[in-house]
């Protein structure tokens, strides 16, 4: 039997820079495989969509899209945010930054003055559930979510299984049991299925509940 444990971390690497890119992609060590590489909103959500991998690490500022850069990226990857975590790695170090694609599921943010070595040990931290940032950036985050509905928010999504995750993000952004079952490749049944869950897991009484739900915590 293969020993999975001992597997590298898959990674996907989004920057509109080559050099960038591949100077990276040589400094990361051992333990991490970069399995794609995208330089735009689009082409990230592509390789993201289609290696599903582990981690990404992701670019705040991005062409393409509707302006939105990695923000952009983690609103098309909705669907994976229950198993593909995403590390966003900026130049940038401005609070609206770090708190936009925090919003948007980043599980960390750091900046691209970091080290090789300490780029990899944060892609490790979050591949196994961390949340990760730059010393001074976490300050960000605590201002804007306040520790207590950073923790609150997570007990909560703790709750739910990757397939409940997906269908109470869909079902919040106003979809129909139809769509999410089209969507996601399952029935209508199913889809009801996994609604009645989320609600009581989350204690909420209807979809309407569950959508003020979502849009209080970021969650859209």
């Amino acid at each position: 039997m293969t020993d999975l444990s001992h597997q590298p971390i898959s990674v996907v690497v989004v920057d509109d820079h080559a050099i960038f890119r591949s100077g990276l992609r040589a400094d990361l060590d051992t333990r991490l495989h970069v399995v794609a590489e995208a330089d735009s909103v689009e082409t990230a959500i592509e390789a993201i969509t289609r290696e599903q991998p582990a981690v990404v690490l992701l670019d705040v500022h991005l062409p393409g899209g509707n302006g939105g850069g990695g923000a952009e990226v983690l609103a098309g990857c909705a669907a994976l945010l229950g198993k593909t975590r995403f590390l966003a790695l900026s130049v940038s170090d401005a609070a609206e930054d770090v708190v936009t694609v925090i919003r948007a599921g980043a599980r960390g943010y750091v900046t691209k003055t970091i080290s090789g070595a300490e780029i990899s040990d944060a892609v490790v931290r979050v591949a196994g559930g961390d949340a990760v940032f730059s010393p001074r950036l976490a300050g960000f985050v605590l201002d804007a979510f306040g520790t207590a509905s950073v923790a609150s928010v997570d007990d909560e999504l703790d709750r739910l299984s990757a397939r409940e995750l997906e269908v109470m993000r869909l079902i919040a952004r106003g979809y129909s049991y139809k769509e999410v079952a089209r969507e996601l490749f399952i029935s209508v049944k199913t889809v009801e299925t996994h609604v009645s869950s989320v609600l009581r897991k989350l204690q909420l009484s209807s979809r309407h509940e569950l959508t003020r739900w979502a849009a209080d915590r970021r969650l859209l």
